[in-house]
């Protein structure tokens, strides 16, 4: 059964040289982190147990400035690798990241002396009494990243844990929160993330969410290995061909189509560390947004979100100001408009409050609250929608076609509009005017995707390659250049450019059907 494991601790405590020890992989990519030794980002790696369970390491950083990336790699962790330095003990990131862990309901795992061959004896047991009196009953293990020692005795113990740890089947909907999305060449666009539940392979139609975007699957990876299917608990990397690369982000959720909602509220179970001020952050899988915390009695709040989530019922939690002050358990991830002490009460008890619609003989039925409620909140979205395209994801569900002719509101494919919305510019078009006095034969870098579309959509640039753009007239050239069976360096040389970017046009030309390679020539398929 695969499972991931996350590791915790303060900075400079040795998680990612353990983590290196243990699997050979140094999860430090960024050079910023090479230069000043300290880890920034989120790093991975796979660990094989002596039992064969396969392990996806999660390694975080321990600075307390990002607390918040730590969460959104804790988040969908099956157990836990506190690492201590033997010789400081705990300090207050030690605190705080097993605070979030507990928050989290991750309740397993193991405790990691690191830098024990540095301490004497008497120090290393002072560090002991002190990590199993912070942790009761979970294994603690001297190690050394330098030496090599414990670490024999840490996979034993990681073994043994892992054999107590219960996850989710994979036969649930497919829920990947996105933590990375980075470019390859000659792959395009891919996403990474730990899968929640359900498995993902080759071909599977999944939706972006919050952004309402249909996306299919080209190929899978778990930990740089293509599979042909992944399972809940891995470590996944998905090729999303169609999408560019600044169109998914940290945060965004992989779902099986019409599985889950976008929310701006939910319904929580509190579970406080200290006091709780009316605006939080929440963090969420992957996700943060900022929360309005509407209190009912001292265990339940409504959060009402600047920005939608993607949750279900039983998700976990965390509220930070400043440092983390609460935790929570979802009890409704589309709540109605208001914080009810019975409602909360009702919900704790496994009670269903079903506002949304109903199937009565053959007919969808819905009060007018929730209609309204929805109504608002794609008026909401609507609003906040970007300019090129004014629309909104159609709600996911069955229910969907029933309630559409009662919203006011335009369907044109799979978005819904204002009546006569039209795409603009907006603010943009300073920018777009910049944008098209540097257009010309040699690409230029164009950071906004949705306006590179648009632009292109008008017929004002041409896009090559990922995030790259040429002039209209450029590309006719280019275009008028290609004779049956011509070559990179002949196509180049008749453009008057370098080899990159005669490749990049040819690239294009092959993606329109206008060309297509044969061994080192490119051959018409078409009249021009």
């Amino acid at each position: 059964m695969p499972l991931t494991v996350g590791t915790a601790g303060h900075i400079d405590h040795g998680k990612t040289a353990l983590v290196e020890a243990l699997t050979g992989k140094n999860t430090d990519r960024l050079p910023e982190e090479h230069a000043r030794g300290i880890s920034i980002d989120l790093g991975y790696a796979p660990l094989e147990l002596p039992d064969g369970t396969s392990l996806s390491i999660v390694d975080v950083p321990g600075h307390e400035r990002f607390v918040r990336t730590m969460v959104a790699g804790a988040s969908g962790i099956d157990l836990f690798l506190l690492v201590i330095d033997a010789g400081e003990g705990s300090r207050p990131q030690t605190h705080e990241h097993l605070a979030i862990l507990r928050l989290l309901g991750i309740e397993q795992g193991v405790v990691a002396l690191t830098k024990s061959d540095l301490v004497d004896s008497e120090t290393l047991e002072l560090a002991r009494v002190e990590a199993e009196e912070l942790v009761p009953g979970a294994p603690t293990v001297a190690t050394s990243a330098r030496t090599g020692a414990g670490l024999d005795e840490l996979r034993a113990a990681l073994t043994e844990v892992a054999a107590q740890v219960s996850r989710h089947d994979s036969g649930g909907a497919t829920r990947l929160h996105v933590d990375r999305a980075f470019t390859l060449h000659g792959i395009g666009t891919v996403a990474t993330g730990t899968l929640w539940s359900g498995t993902i392979r080759e071909g599977d139609e999944l939706r972006v969410e919050p952004r309402g975007r249909s996306v299919r699957v080209r190929s899978v990876q778990v930990h740089d290995r293509p599979v042909e299917r992944a399972e809940a608990g891995q470590r996944v990397a998905v090729s999303l061909p169609g999408v560019e690369r600044q169109e998914l982000r940290r945060g965004d959720v992989l779902v099986t189509p019409g599985s889950l909602r976008p929310s701006f509220r939910l319904d929580v179970l509190l579970e406080p560390l200290g006091e709780i001020p009316s605006r939080v952050m929440l963090h969420h899988g992957t996700a943060e947004a900022v929360a309005r915390v509407a209190r009912a009695g001292e265990r339940f709040a409504q959060l009402r979100l600047s920005h939608p989530v993607v949750a279900a019922p039983g998700d976990r939690v965390v509220l930070r100001a400043g440092t983390t002050v609460a935790g929570g358990v979802v009890l409704d991830p589309g709540p109605p408009r208001h914080a009810d002490l019975a409602r909360f009460e009702a919900l704790e008890r496994g009670e269903r409050l079903v506002h949304a619609p109903v199937r009565v003989d053959g007919e969808w039925r819905w009060s007018d609250e929730w209609l309204e409620e929805l109504r608002t909140d794609l008026e909401r979205a609507i609003d906040a929608a970007d300019p090129l395209d004014p629309g909104v994801p159609v709600p996911a569900g069955e229910w969907s076609k029933a309630v559409l002719p009662h919203l006011g509101l335009e369907l044109r494919g799979a978005k819904l509009y204002r009546p006569g919305a039209a795409a603009e510019l907006g603010e943009r078009a300073e920018a777009a005017e910049a944008l098209a006095a540097q257009l010309g034969v040699e690409p230029v870098r164009v950071e906004d995707a949705r306006l590179a579309r648009f632009l292109e959509e008008q017929g004002r640039l041409v896009r090559v390659g990922d995030g790259l753009a040429v002039s209209p007239e450029a590309f006719e050239k280019a275009r008028e250049v290609l004779v049956d069976g011509i070559t990179l360096a002949q196509f180049r040389d008749a453009l008057g450019v370098g080899r990159k970017t005669a490749q990049l046009y040819l690239e294009r030309f092959d993606a329109d059907g206008v060309t297509r390679r044969v061994g080192d020539a490119r051959v018409l398929r078409r009249r021009r």
